[in-house]
């Protein structure tokens, strides 16, 4: 399969990774610099088509300065250990609470086999290399990335992740989203919320897109995929479908602990999340290898029951 490249900014180039074998689902970035950069890697089954895609831009082996990724989560960075022996001498950056997972994946391959099972995994993901410890650098809140000529900084961004951080270029305001908005292919007028277990917070997802509405110039970049030219539209978009995904299951939870009962209730959900005015018809079947019912589903069920413990205990502590 051919390299597809294709400018969304000055100075920043995407590469297709064909996550799942698809296009235009996942997206790595590479940032024109004096050190050059790519943001996100895709799974390690994704490697051989990122390769092919930073070789048809020009960057070879010894060329590429800097790995760095928005989080942990394998669709995004399972094929940073694979990259980083084509690229030796590339520095990875991740938050600091991810740090040790891509040193050790071990944890981090368990945990996301026992949401997609071990053939999914090995189809969707293949094999997850260590990244050597010494190559890794942890980025917390405001932590400035030099790229020579132009700069990262990373935002903290949890509510999908509590290790997730968006990527501001200092040279466009170009912010790299990662998942904080949610899935957004191309040529879909579609957004849906990524609300995965362990870690989906409501709040703290509404409070990281706010985050992203008040740093961005007038272009976010999506993981999922590719450029969004109208920030404002795209965050009150984001706002409404987080919520109104969590709300929905907080209803159905009111009679039902039933997954495949609330899976139910979510793919209604899901035919909502065209965005207004558009009468496209929707192949929600495409969403499920990005943002599947089931999962998000999960991870809202866990945020519910979490949060009515915090809530429990915090009215026992009241009453003592």
């Amino acid at each position: 399969m051919d390299p597809v490249v294709f400018d969304v900014a000055d100075g920043i180039t995407a590469i297709d990774t064909f996550y799942g074998g698809l296009e235009r689902y996942t997206a790595a970035y590479l940032l024109d610099a004096r050190e050059p950069a790519i943001v996100e890697t895709g799974p390690t089954t994704s490697a051989e088509h990122v390769k092919a895609g930073l070789d048809r831009l020009g960057i070879g082996r010894d060329d590429l300065a800097h790995i760095v990724v928005t989080h942990i989560h394998l669709d995004h960075a399972g094929g940073v250990g694979t990259l980083c022996g084509s690229y030796p001498k590339a520095t990875v950056w991740v938050h600091e609470r991810g740090a040790q997972h891509l040193a050790d994946p071990a944890r981090l391959v368990a945990s996301a086999t026992r949401v997609y099972g071990e053939e999914r995994m090995a189809s969707l993901f293949g094999t997850v290399e260590p990244v050597p410890a010494q190559r890794i650098q942890s980025v917390t809140d405001g932590r400035m990335i030099e790229l020579g000529g132009r700069a990262l900084t990373a935002t903290a961004t949890p509510g999908h992740a509590s290790h997730q951080v968006a990527l501001v270029d200092s040279a466009t305001g170009v912010v790299f989203t990662g998942d904080a908005l949610g899935i957004h292919p191309p040529d879909v007028p579609m957004l849906r919320p990524a609300t995965p277990p362990p870690e989906y917070d409501l709040e703290l997802a509404i409070e990281s897109i706010q985050k992203i509405r008040s740093l961005a110039g007038e272009v976010v970049l999506f993981s999922h995929f590719g450029p969004v030219r109208d920030v404002e539209r795209i965050c009150d978009l984001a706002v409404e479908r987080f919520r109104a995904w969590t709300e929905s299951v907080r209803v159905a939870m009111e009679t039902t602990h039933d997954i495949d009962e609330i899976v139910s209730v979510l793919e209604a959900e899901a035919g909502h999340d065209v965005e207004t005015g558009s009468e496209a018809a929707i192949d929600l079947d495409r969403f499920e290898i990005l943002a599947g019912v089931r999962m998000n589903a999960m991870g809202i069920m866990r945020y519910w029951d979490k949060r009515r413990e915090r809530e429990t205990a915090a009215a026992a502590d009241q009453e003592s």
